[in-house]
């Protein structure tokens, strides 16, 4: 597998050098992205989302058909609080997943936020007023009755002592510390583990489209290792569609990457699907729905995209 990817990526970064960057629009056409609508959508996201912004990335790795100051977007220590696999196994089925795409091979983008599982809820046994047993004849029983209820004829109560009559035994009750101050460890599994990550997003020239890279930290800030990141994605996608690769232009460690081959396919679908309901969608609100249909594939890194904005123009 790793032979396979080495020589698909040497294929890949031949093609991306003897090729241009594109410049011609073929968003509504083929879902696919320009290097000036990138970074128009870009200006779009950081303005919309202060929490993402443009980076320049390392020097010696700067992209020549990009501006310096805007090689790629970031956000920072996003929140991940739970599995991806946690949140697959509370959905129903038959009524969570939705394939954005698909094809004859069955390798579609399945969307896992769907419905949620409903369990049932446990009736209160409350007894009918039938089945009391009230007699007409009984009377009500003083107060002090029910508390010496079960005791026989003649048997006396408890004593209870009286104050006035407590003596100090001398045990100095400031040094006392009663159990309920004892503080307890938690067990290990009662600990919310909370992981952040580093998001970011690039443009792929091979495929013209945004690519998102991701760097994991435990609740230590320390990186994650790549099969842990996998936990933090969807099940359906972990292994097959996300990869661990050197991000295209940072230096250190080895990133997960959503792999771009089926994004511009998607992106298509999802502008056909607003086009047939009237709306045409707008190049630079691209990033907002890349990011939504992003959210299947990591479904519990909240990252802001969540944001109030008009898809496109309504056509009459």
């Amino acid at each position: 597998m790793q032979v396979k990817q080495k020589v698909y990526e040497l294929y890949k970064g031949t093609v991306e050098r003897v090729t241009g960057p594109r410049i011609v629009s073929a968003f509504l056409e083929k879902g696919v992205l320009s290097v000036p609508e990138f970074i128009l959508a870009g200006d779009n996201l950081v303005s919309k989302c202060p929490t993402w912004s443009w980076e320049a990335g390392d020097p010696s790795k700067r992209k020549p058909f990009l501006p310096p100051d805007k090689q790629f977007l970031v956000t920072r220590n996003v929140p991940c609080l739970r599995r991806a696999i946690s949140v697959e196994e509370e959905y129903d089925a038959a009524g969570a997943e939705v394939v954005l795409d698909d094809d004859e091979d069955g390798e579609g983008w399945l969307a896992t936020h769907g419905v949620h599982a409903s369990k049932p809820e446990e009736e209160e046994d409350i007894p009918s007023m039938d089945t009391l047993d009230i007699g007409k004849t009984e009377g009500i029983k003083s107060i002090p009755s029910y508390f010496s209820a079960g005791k026989k004829d003649g048997e006396e109560e408890d004593d209870i002592p009286d104050m006035d009559t407590y003596e100090d035994s001398g045990n100095d009750s400031a040094t006392a510390q009663p159990s309920y101050f004892v503080a307890e460890e938690p067990e290990e599994d009662n600990i919310l583990h909370t992981r952040t990550y580093d998001v970011s997003i690039t443009y792929d020239k091979y495929y013209q489209t945004p690519r998102v890279w991701l760097t994991g930290y435990d609740e230590s800030r320390m990186p994650l290792k790549p099969e842990l990141v996998f936990e933090d994605i969807s099940q359906d996608h972990a292994r097959k569609t996300v990869t661990i690769e050197d991000h295209p232009h940072l230096l250190a460690g080895k990133h997960a990457s959503v792999h771009p081959c089926k994004h511009a396919a998607v992106m298509k679908k999802i502008i056909d699907v607003l086009m047939s309901r009237g709306v045409e969608p707008e190049v630079d609100k691209y990033l907002f729905i890349f990011l939504k249909f992003m959210a299947s594939v990591i479904p519990t890194i909240e990252y802001d995209y969540t944001v109030d904005f008009d898809l496109g123009s309504t056509s009459r």
